[in-house]
């Protein structure tokens, strides 16, 4: 099939593409490769897709509404896979108007670009922080999403939305994937991962935030990757069991799906510090602090209907996911452990 493949210079979208990729799908990857973090990583993810015959780049900022149209004209996508977001809980605190002008104003103009040229299928990336104050675990779709506690999530519930919007008022099939804590090779120098390996490896002290006391349901990126084009290979279907007096968030009578992604196995931060550790065979130096702003305390994902209807379950251990990491990272950055 052909595929556009948005933010594939990002984390996720990058490993996304090499997975379509390698089954012989042909990819345009685009991605407007700011400057949120250090864009020569962005630019050594796309080295390894740019070799592909079946793989283009386009530079292309998401907002741009008229370059976005003439993309879809041009290419006539038969799937898209939407990954490009302005990312981060903190950063939304700091610069809010990013998050509005990459997450809702680029998410419609995908939504835009897939109606009024034929789009098979949009499948779309949001996140296990729309679940904000919600404390009741696992989390299920299948449960009401509407107390985000950053502007990130806010967003992100938004494009659910706004997906739904369009697949009721124009048949446009979607589904939407809620991302649970993603890490792995070539992640992101913002996420805590990254952070605390750097750290720990130039004997800097590392930022425990809430005191160490956050549990998360941290997903190997392959596993994310895996899902995302086992997703868009079932095109979403209406819910012949939705119920308008007792709606399901997870679906609808449009053509409409929201799935969670995660491991299922929620780890305390201490112990994914202590594999850290012991993948370098160094201790951390740890800066304990308060729970941040727009931050929750624990992820837990109820993967059934995932399980159910896609066929798979993210199974990746953390003790091989964080020691795939840290040989990549010390590879990449010539550090000796």
């Amino acid at each position: 099939m052909k595929i556009l493949v948005t933010g594939a210079a990002g984390f996720i979208g990058f490993h996304t593409a090499q997975r379509f990729l390698a089954r012989g799908d042909e990819v345009v990857g685009l991605d407007n490769l700011n400057e949120y973090y250090d864009v020569t990583l962005k630019q050594a993810r796309l080295a390894r897709l740019t070799p592909h015959a079946k793989f283009r780049f386009v530079k292309l900022d998401l907002s741009d509404n008229t370059g976005v149209a003439e993309l879809f004209a041009r290419e006539k996508f038969e799937r898209v896979v939407h990954l490009a977001a302005q990312a981060g809980v903190r950063y939304s605190l700091e610069n809010p108007h990013a998050y509005v002008h990459s997450n809702v104003v680029g998410t419609l103009n995908v939504l835009e670009g897939c109606r009024h040229h034929g789009v098979a299928h949009l499948v779309y990336a949001s996140t296990s922080s729309v679940y904000g104050a919600n404390t009741d675990m696992p989390f299920s779709e299948h449960r009401i999403a509407d107390h985000p506690l950053s502007l990130y999530a806010t967003t992100k519930r938004a494009n659910e939305l706004m997906a739904h919007n369009y697949s009721s008022l124009f048949k446009l099939p979607t589904t939407g994937l809620r991302f649970f804590t993603v890490y792995g090779p070539w992640g992101r120098p913002d996420m805590a991962l990254f952070l605390f390996t750097r750290n720990i490896l130039e004997g800097k002290p590392i930022d425990v935030f809430n005191d160490g006391h956050h549990r998360r349901d941290f997903t190997y990126v392959d596993d994310i990757a895996e899902g995302v084009v086992r997703a868009t290979a079932r095109i979403a279907q209406p819910d012949p069991n939705w119920n308008s007096k007792a709606p399901d968030p997870a679906s609808s009578s449009a053509p409409f799906r929201l799935y969670n992604i995660g491991n299922s196995k929620p780890v305390e931060l201490m112990r994914y510090i202590e594999v850290i550790e012991e993948c370098l065979g160094r201790k951390a130096v740890k800066n304990f602090l308060p729970l941040q702003l727009g931050d929750v305390p624990e992820t837990y994902a109820n993967v059934d209907d995932l399980v159910r209807d896609v066929g798979y379950r993210p199974a990746t251990p953390i003790e091989v996911g964080v020691r795939k990491f840290v040989e990549w990272f010390c590879e990449y950055y010539g550090y000796k452990r």
